[in-house]
């Protein structure tokens, strides 16, 4: 599965795998003197959560620390679009979280696994 984000391929296809949660609704509880239970205010739609979870890939640590530093300079607090290999296209995503774990060195360079958090808004 090819992935970009703005049109810039960033990551790898290894185990790549996103996970869209439901969307949520906002809502207003509030007691009211007089009415036995409460008073429930539907604020709309307010988005959802997206996961994004793979493996990236790099000849030298040099390499790795410019990728993760090209990843999270998406983190800026603008929408984003995210697009895969076959046409789906998530938009109007803020990068929320980016977590880099198990640093792994092998003969074909270096690895890390990596969770991004993304929130689509409405």
């Amino acid at each position: 599965m090819r992935v970009t984000l703005d049109g810039q391929s960033l990551f790898d296809e290894h185990q790549l795998e996103i996970e869209q949660e439901s969307l949520y609704r906002g809502s207003i509880e509030r007691a009211v003197a007089g009415l036995d239970g409460v008073l429930s205010i539907d604020m709309g739609g307010r988005g959802r959560k997206i996961r994004q979870r793979g493996i990236l890939r790099a000849q030298s640590r040099t390499q790795i620390n410019a990728r993760i530093n090209a990843i999270s300079a998406y983190m800026d607090g603008k929408t984003h679009t995210l697009a895969t290999s076959d046409g789906e296209k998530l938009e109007n995503l803020r990068m929320d979280s980016f977590n880099v774990n198990r640093e792994r060195a092998g003969g074909g360079g270096m690895s890390v696994d990596y969770e991004i958090v993304y929130t689509q808004l409405v």
